[in-house]
């Protein structure tokens, strides 16, 4: 294997020169082997989307060599188009400015500039990992940005528009289902009918909700620190430099980034991301409603309640023939939950803003990334597996709304409430249909009980 060396203020390594890192990331892999859970590319590519705008500003603004400049932006533009997505291997339990992070990245664009210029990686004399890719930078406003920027990004692309087509085609279905008509549930104990179809109204209008919320607390994340560099004052950097780059970063995205209106509050406060992280939460509350009522109406085939059957995806016991699970509930709210977790953990990290920065950043965007991520992917699987072929069963709905002892509720206005929970009890005891009972009492007609009990006048 070929090695060459690296040298930082702390020494000397050997490095297999086939890496695009340097030492400054070799360094973090021997201190933290702790999880092998890494920063996900998405952030990584935000964290580059970073160094190619402001190396384009720095030229811009006579700070930066414009054949290194070009080096820089070539490079990260490689990264960003997929290349290199190997040679970020640091785990995300590491120093909590996610410093470790930035100098990988860092030294990865330095190499590759290095080689573009015609060098060998590692000549810090043609492309320098800090004195050029991280010019007018720290890591303390790098990360909160690429945060922002990389969680911005997947939320406008991937979940908004995966939320909007579940919201859709949940409204398409209560619309298709609202004339039939089944018992209604509270304390998962017989109530008054109500329509497939406005329970289904109001999962969509769950989602629609939580769509809102997510979008409001998006506004909060195009705020970017970038320019405060250390601790908010913007040391090292030009005046200019932070507004400039989130314009760029803005021109690079479609998305109207822009400044952190108090640069301090930007490096030492996550709230932005925990205000984010409980929409997100609100989401997979209403997941695990949702999912958990599809698995109770999907209950059977034979002795649940089967009022709706959803689609047969796969065998569902290695010991009972012909069973078949509501595996993609099940996987809804093994989501939800974790999604729930990973939120209070967000929760704990963003009050970790000790004095000028936050430093459980890494942890920060790991895991609103990944909820960000999971809860994306698993509407798409309710969506096109579940709630897209799910079907009524309405035979079965009919025979509960028959039975129900809670049809004894209008006659509550006639007989008054004592007498009509005393038939209600009678008609459990005997096992007769109350309609039938309160005829055969004589305390109506059959076509007064007919008016009076038809599920329709009570819906």
């Amino acid at each position: 294997m070929e090695y060459r060396i690296e040298k930082d203020s702390m020494g000397e390594l050997k490095i297999d020169n086939n890496k695009y890192y340097g030492v400054q990331t070799v360094r973090a892999l021997d201190n933290f082997k702790i999880s092998n859970l890494t920063l996900p590319l998405d952030f990584i590519k935000a964290v580059t989307m970073i160094k190619m705008s402001a190396a384009t500003v720095n030229v811009k603004l006579g700070l930066l060599d414009e054949r290194i400049g070009d080096a820089i932006i070539k490079a990260a533009s490689e990264i960003l188009g997929g290349n290199y997505s190997d040679q970020f291997p640091i785990d995300i339990y590491q120093t909590g400015s996610g410093t470790s992070t930035n100098m990988n990245v860092n030294e990865v664009i330095a190499n590759r500039a290095c080689e573009i210029l015609g060098g060998e990686k590692g000549d810090k004399q043609l492309c320098h990992p800090n004195d050029h890719v991280n010019k007018g930078q720290s890591s303390n406003d790098v990360i909160p940005s690429a945060i922002h920027i990389a969680l911005a990004l997947k939320v406008e692309t991937l979940l908004l528009p995966t939320m909007e087509n579940f919201m859709r085609l949940l409204y398409d279905r209560a619309n298709e289902f609202m004339n039939i008509i089944k018992i209604g549930r509270t304390h998962l104990m017989d109530a008054t009918p109500v329509t497939l179809g406005q329970e289904f109204s109001a999962y969509g209008r769950q989602i629609e909700l939580s769509i809102g919320r997510i979008k409001g607390a998006l506004n909060f994340l195009y705020e970017l620190p970038l320019g405060g560099t250390a601790v908010g004052t913007g040391i090292n950097t030009h005046k200019d430099f932070g507004k400039l780059t989130v314009e760029e970063i803005s021109s690079i995205t479609g998305t109207n980034f822009y400044q952190a209106k108090n640069l301090f509050e930007g490096l030492s406060c996550k709230d932005s991301v925990v205000y984010f992280s409980g929409a997100l939460n609100t989401v997979a509350c209403s997941i695990m409603k949702i999912a958990n009522d599809l698995r109770l109406l999907n209950s059977g085939p034979r002795c649940g309640l089967a009022e709706i059957t959803l689609p047969s995806l796969q065998p569902g016991s290695s010991i009972m023939p012909g069973k078949v699970n509501p595996v993609i509930p099940e996987a809804a709210i093994q989501v939800a939950a974790t999604v729930m977790g990973l939120h209070q953990s967000i929760s704990i990290a963003g009050s970790s803003g000790l004095l000028e920065l936050n430093v459980m950043m890494p942890l920060i965007g790991y895991n609103i990334l990944f909820m960000t991520e999971i809860l994306t992917n698993i509407v798409v699987h309710l969506n096109e597996k579940c709630i897209a072929n799910l079907t009524p069963n309405v035979d079965r709905c009919n025979d509960y709304v028959e039975w129900s002892m809670a049809l004894v509720t209008p006659l509550a206005a006639k007989i008054g409430y004592d007498r009509a929970a005393e038939i209600a009890y009678e008609a459990y005891k005997e096992k007769k249909k109350v309609k039938d009972l309160v005829v055969e009492r004589g305390i109506l007609s059959l076509d007064e009980a007919e008016e009076l009990f038809n599920p329709k006048n009570m819906i």
